[in-house]
């Protein structure tokens, strides 16, 4: 039976992990909690429309130019094999033409927002360009994605007040801490392939001690988050919300405890939902107020 080929459009919604949203939702949920928090409730349909849509479009951007970054490395894994520009299926030209069309249309968004944000967001954009590169030479590569997905926080702020107050940045600690655990658990499913193909990664790094160091990292998260938002008394729903977090953390260990590559990617996959949890629970008592 002959198989038809692919159209350009599907083989781009491929390219930007279009069927796979739990990366843009990883991105989402920190970025909206942050627009809550800085608004004090509701920041409006304009900015929630600016920052929901400027983040699904960033991270499509990101997920061309990681694989272009990649294309030599990822032809090694089994994982990754099949993506669009490792099979040879889209150009690096293609690629980055894409990359940079949404990346232009999230700059556009921005626009529409204030000249902090606007200046906010060249160092997002840089960041996200060199974090593919950084598995090359830095031993824990996740610390600078964890930089990169924490960068709405602050345009969040400048959005709503003009200005990053110490708030945002303990709120950016704790997402770089979330980041680097459910990173880290997502770098366990390749840590096979990566060694052989010489990739740096924060699951190689810590070793033996890659599970204790997530555990560390989730309790780190949960910890600055509560300590950062208490003096806010956003009530009983945000605790509660903490507490379901704890337990999805429990879950979490459960799932990577034997290393498995399935028990560590349903892991990743699963992560979104701590993110949703934090992010209902600010919602909720907001709400509630």
């Amino acid at each position: 039976m002959t198989t038809l080929p692919r159209s350009r459009f599907a083989l781009y919604l491929d390219l930007i992990r279009w069927d796979r949203p739990a990366g843009w939702l990883l991105l989402l949920w920190p970025t909206l909690s942050a627009l809550w928090v800085a608004a004090d409730g509701f920041p409006g349909w304009h900015l929630l429309a600016v920052f929901t849509l400027g983040t699904i479009l960033m991270r499509s951007a990101g997920c061309c130019v990681n694989d272009v970054a990649d294309r030599d490395f990822d032809r090694h894994v089994k994982r990754t094999a099949q993506r669009p520009i490792t099979s040879g299926a889209v150009s690096v030209r293609e690629a980055l033409g894409v990359g940079a069309a949404l990346a232009l249309v999230a700059f556009v968004l921005v626009l529409t927002t204030n000249a902090p944000t606007v200046a906010w967001s060249l160092p997002a954009l840089g960041v996200t360009i060199l974090y593919p590169f950084t598995k090359r030479f830095f031993s824990m590569p996740q610390a600078v994605l964890g930089v990169a997905f924490s960068m709405g926080i602050p345009m969040a702020f400048t959005a709503v007040r003009g200005e990053v107050p110490w708030l945002a940045l303990w709120l950016v600690l704790g997402n770089l801490l979330w980041v680097l655990a459910y990173d880290t658990e997502y770098a366990m499913v390749d840590r096979d392939d990566d060694l052989k193909i010489g990739m740096k990664t924060s699951a190689i790094t810590l070793g033996r001690f890659d599970v204790a160091a997530i555990l560390a990292f989730y309790l780190g998260f949960v910890l600055i988050l509560a300590v950062a938002l208490a003096p806010l008394a956003l009530g009983a729903l945000f605790y509660v919300a903490i507490a379901a977090v704890l337990m999805q953390v429990a879950w979490h260990w459960h799932l990577i405890r034997g290393r498995t590559r399935e028990g560590c990617f349903r892991a990743f996959r699963e992560n979104h939902w701590i993110g949703f949890t934090v992010f209902l629970g600010i919602v909720g008592s907001y709400t509630l107020r």
